[in-house]
């Protein structure tokens, strides 16, 4: 019997991980556009730290883009979120423990939710609040992108300082794009050692 999935009983949440550069905001903003074809009520939600391309849209590294609320926590995109069916939240490896609570609550009122983030920081670690945000989703699409080094699946995320691979201890949320980040394959990656002391 093939499954076939018509409304979301219960609420719903989805999530859309990957490396840097994988088309996760961009799959985002497609799901988000269909949703609104659909007539649905829509609100899209970004941090307050990712400055990049835009401060009040969420943008894709190819430049697709979609307006935005800009939120410095998530008790905030649970309070404007009353109103809407379908509620997006893009980057959201950069909020803490608080999304997990407020993604909960809205699914359990009935809401759809689109998640996008990195599964993995610069270590090729679990990145914050992304394990359990995987674990409680009803979906979880992982996403790939392109190794730059062999061209092979890149499935890491390669921080660069000065064309260098960061070391261990760097802050582990450094908000960049090409000029920071490479998408690496397993192979190519170069996994920051920890320096013993």
């Amino acid at each position: 019997m093939k499954f076939e999935m018509t409304k979301y009983e219960g609420g719903w949440i989805e999530l859309i991980v990957g490396c840097m550069f994988s088309g996760k905001s961009e799959e985002m903003i497609r799901r988000v556009k269909r949703a609104i074809i659909a007539n649905q009520k829509v609100i899209v939600f970004k941090p307050k730290i990712d400055k990049r391309y835009d401060k009040d849209k969420v943008v894709s590294h190819n430049g697709i883009k979609i307006e935005a609320f800009v939120v410095d926590n998530p008790a905030e995109i649970y309070e404007l979120s009353q109103k809407y069916d379908v509620i997006a939240i893009d980057e959201a490896q950069f909020f803490d423990n608080e999304l997990i609570e407020v993604v909960e609550q809205l699914a359990n009122e009935n809401k759809r939710i689109i998640i996008a983030g990195l599964d993995q920081d610069f270590r090729g670690e679990p990145f914050s609040i992304m394990p359990h945000l995987m674990a409680i989703a009803d979906s979880v699409d992982k996403l790939h992108a392109i190794c730059v080094v062999c061209g092979a699946v890149a499935t890491k995320s390669q921080r660069l300082i000065e064309n260098q691979p960061a070391p261990y201890d760097s802050p582990t949320i450094v908000v960049g794009a090409i000029e920071t980040y490479q998408p690496r394959c397993r192979k190519c990656f170069q996994k920051p050692v920890k320096v013993k002391t």
